[in-house]
């Protein structure tokens, strides 16, 4: 008889005070989309990488191959948000169908234009689309957590839980593309990740059970859909998502050529799954702790550290140094990140949630594709591991953008101007 999302299942299975992974995975229903949404999300991270890898070895430059990834990640970045919105209002279902077969089609264009060593000027116009379909995944996934556990103790938890399986699967997937572009074929990682999304993306939008509600839209209602954007807390979380999207996409480049200079390509996963497990091991410490300090405050404190962290990859020379540096940069990733969205679920009203992560999941995208490009010509005009001084000079950036604006995270105030819009309709289930 419709969603199986209600109050009373919440409730049901998060009676439990304190905050931890057993009673969260105990939440009714919770994998039966937990299993779909990690196989979903899980070429995500295989994307970028496979691109650049893909148009370097065709072009043999990487700062080519970065402006092909950057487009995928400019065009994810600005269509996410709108993707949140469709999902927020027609259910997460209609969007996902669609989508993953266009960027499974785009996928395989992209691919066939780099084989064909097309000019760089079609690349790009194949890396709209592929960015622009990308499955939002995470978010949705968010949103679903979000509906069941909403005015729990375990949203934190959940929260961490999510950052700990992206990081998982950015563990994953570097190593598994970089081992088919370069044991396999220069092709064979975006050709694997176009097929990962659409079966992926396929099995999660099957979970109908577990969609959030959407709104009911009559005659008698106003349609005023406001955007999660007007809340000046979600403006400055955007602005530091953009500064952790810059190490990432600083991370990628710079490992790559890094690894490439010193005749150790495949190194270029290993280094990078390493980064990523260190931003991981770190979630799963952060779900784990019933946190005291405001959240406001941890993110300052945390984003701080990353910064510091960021500063010093630029100095490292080895591979040994540069792993224990990428490692201590993940570890300071995580706590911001799952800072940022525990924050939206007290900022926005659950009408406009997913939006909302769309907009931060597309800031990191948006950070890591400027990263992406500025890093790829630095390393081709300048000495081999000059791409590292990006992830320094976005996060400094940002950081310096939270500390000024760190009361507008505060309260809900802002967040009212969203609700006015998108709170007040009837809640029907989907089909």
């Amino acid at each position: 008889m419709g969603s199986t999302v209600t109050d009373e299942s919440a409730k049901t299975s998060t009676a439990s005070s304190r905050p931890g992974y057993g009673p969260l995975l105990r939440t009714r229903g919770a994998w039966t989309f937990l299993l779909p949404g990690f196989a979903a999300r899980q070429p995500f991270a295989m994307l970028t990488l496979s691109i650049v890898l893909l148009v370097q070895h065709t072009t043999g430059s990487y700062g080519a191959a970065g402006a092909a990834a950057a487009v995928t990640g400019v065009s994810m970045a600005l269509f996410a948000p709108y993707s949140g919105r469709l999902a927020d209002r027609y259910g997460q279902r209609a969007v996902l169908l669609p989508g993953v077969l266009v960027h499974a089609l785009s996928g395989l264009t992209l691919t066939a234009l780099a084989l064909a060593h097309a000019p760089l000027w079609a690349l790009f116009l194949a890396a709209v689309p592929t960015g622009a379909s990308v499955p939002q995944v995470g978010p949705m996934v968010r949103a679903r957590w979000g509906v069941k556990l909403q005015g729990t103790p375990l949203m934190a938890t959940a929260a961490a839980f999510e950052s700990v399986t992206d990081e998982l699967t950015f563990v994953f997937g570097p190593l598994l593309a970089t081992a088919l572009c370069t044991a396999v074929d220069p092709a064979a990682g975006l050709l694997t990740e176009a097929g990962l999304t659409l079966v992926g993306g396929l099995l999660f939008a099957a979970q109908k059970g577990t969609q959030p509600r959407v709104s009911a839209r009559d005659g008698h209602t106003r349609e005023d859909h406001g955007s999660a954007l007007r809340v000046p807390g979600v403006r400055v979380l955007i602005v530091t998502f953009l500064g952790i999207g810059s190490v990432f996409g600083g991370m990628q480049v710079s490992l790559a050529a890094f690894t490439q200079s010193i005749g150790e390509p495949g190194l270029n996963g290993v280094l990078y799954g390493v980064f990523a497990a260190g931003n991981m091991l770190s979630g799963v410490v952060c779900g784990a702790v019933a946190w005291k300090t405001a959240p406001q405050r941890r993110l300052v404190v945390g984003y701080t550290a990353l910064a510091v962290a960021a500063s010093a990859l630029w100095t490292a020379h080895s591979v040994p140094l540069l792993g224990a540096l990428g490692l201590l940069v993940g570890m300071c990733i995580a706590p911001s990140l799952i800072t940022g969205y525990t924050l939206v679920d007290g900022l926005v009203p659950a009408g406009a949630r997913t939006e909302a992560f769309t907009w931060l999941t597309g800031a990191v995208a948006l950070g890591q594709a400027a990263a992406v490009t500025v890093a790829g010509q630095l390393e081709d005009r300048l000495w081999d591991g000059s791409g590292f001084l990006v992830p320094m000079g976005g996060t400094v950036l940002a950081l310096v953008t939270l500390l000024t604006l760190r009361s507008r995270l505060a309260g809900r105030r802002a967040s009212q101007e969203v609700a006015r819009g998108v709170g007040h309709r009837t809640p029907v289930t989907v089909d």
